[in-house]
């Protein structure tokens, strides 16, 4: 079955529409763990943040102090390009190997990749469908506020953090408007499930 890609930017629904398909049984691995789990206390990847960043940005039990490093990195685009240095390639080979598992234990399986940073990291040729989860940026700076409690300057910062929407719909082979409902929104994930199983097992090279 083929390998999706679903990205959008901050508060687009994604989750939402990730949580649905999974609901109809694709596998969802989640960019944002595997980032949690490769740099875990001990691990290569905690170790180079260290030496690039400084100690005090991991904590006395050994794991990383989030806030810490994000806010020595947040708004300087060349920590940030320091950063990614040291953790994409470990979260690129750690992704392929889950994706891997997925297909060795169900052949058939469809795998979802829910990376919310996708076009950010280059990655955007090895997939055989890339979904984007879109609402536009004053939605999705009202939701920062009203759903996870942020000031709205705050709200627009993490917005102009990434790439902006017309960079993003642009690598798009499918989009779903979360706009609307939730509801909407589902019905839409349910489509797309739809056009995931009318696929078959054909890959993008092969279409």
């Amino acid at each position: 079955m083929p390998l999706i890609a679903l990205t959008g930017g901050i508060a687009s629904g994604k989750s939402t529409v990730a949580a649905r398909l999974a609901e109809h049984g694709a596998v969802v691995v989640d960019a944002d763990a595997v980032v949690r789990d490769v740099q875990n206390p001990g691990s290569p990847v905690l170790a180079g943040i260290a030496e690039e960043f400084g100690s005090d940005v991991i904590e006395a039990d050994g794991s990383l102090a989030r806030a810490r490093l994000g806010a020595r990195v947040f708004g300087h685009p060349d920590r940030v390009a320091r950063l990614n240095a040291i953790v994409h390639p470990a979260v690129a080979a750690e992704s392929a190997r889950r994706f891997a598992a997925a297909r060795a234990a169900d052949p058939r399986a469809v795998i979802v990749y829910d990376v919310p940073l996708l076009v950010e990291s280059g990655r955007t040729d090895e997939w055989d469908l890339i979904v984007v989860a879109h609402a536009p940026a004053p939605l999705r700076a009202e939701r920062l506020v009203t759903l996870r409690g942020m000031a709205p300057e705050e709200a627009w910062a993490r917005i102009d953090a990434q790439v902006g929407d017309p960079e993003r719909l642009a690598v798009a082979d499918v989009v779903i408007d979360t706009s609307g409902t939730l509801d909407q929104t589902r019905a839409q994930a349910d489509a797309l499930w739809e056009r995931l199983n009318a696929m078959g097992t054909t890959t993008r090279a092969e279409r």
